[in-house]
């Protein structure tokens, strides 16, 4: 026997994936059920994993599958007609930490906002996404306005595509190379010169992973 509110936010949460295919946020929760805080939605959650409901997908972000509902007990929930398969769920949502430029290098930005990417365009261990600006990488196929996939790693191999954080302010994409004691920061078109800086200036930040373009 399910509470109103679980039972509301049961049929919130199945709505969604029937017309999208992925989990609503826990704010959209919250605010669909009016809720204060994101707690509540966390026990309704727990709540309802408890009771056999829902069941959360491993190491996935927003990722919930609906196993039932009060009204059918026992029986898996039918697929609506129109409904994304479910392995258009299998979503990792990840920090979108602003602009980053392929050019001249710009402050680093830190955001707050999240970005939903396809599990199968990212391997094993913490990511973050990144938008480019400037077009100093054309050359390796990143474009001005793509989303950089980037692997937090804090050490690079020769050739890498790397974000590095130079003077512990400003970032920038480049290809990572060893000059003698220096680090250079190679771009990715004929127009724009390598930048070299002391190692101890320059600090690795991530290494490209993946890249996403909207058109």
């Amino acid at each position: 026997m399910l509470t109103s509110k679980q039972h509301e936010l049961l049929m919130f949460i199945n709505e969604r994936l029937g017309r999208t295919g992925v989990s609503p946020s826990f704010d959209e929760m919250r605010e669909a059920l009016d809720l204060k805080s994101k707690s509540g939605v966390h026990r309704l959650i727990s709540a309802l994993e408890e009771r056999q409901f829902i069941r959360r997908l491993p190491n996935r972000a927003r990722a919930l599958e609906v196993l039932k509902l009060p009204e059918v007990k026992n029986t898996a929930v039918p697929t609506p007609k129109n409904a994304i398969p479910v392995a258009a769920n299998d979503t990792i949502e990840i920090p979108l930490h602003g602009r980053i430029a392929a050019g001249t290098p710009i402050e680093a930005l830190q955001g707050t906002e999240s970005f939903s990417v396809p599990a199968a365009l990212l391997g094993p261990g913490e990511h973050y996404a990144l938008e480019v600006s400037g077009d100093s990488m054309v050359e390796e196929g990143i474009l001005d306005g793509d989303f950089a996939l980037i692997r937090k790693v804090d050490t690079a191999r020769e050739g890498e595509i790397v974000v590095a954080l130079v003077d512990n302010e400003e970032a920038t994409l480049k290809t990572f190379r060893r000059e003698g004691q220096m680090i250079r920061l190679d771009p990715a078109n004929r127009n724009y010169k390598a930048q070299r800086y002391e190692p101890r200036r320059v600090q690795i930040q991530g290494k490209l992973a993946g890249l996403i373009r909207r058109y």
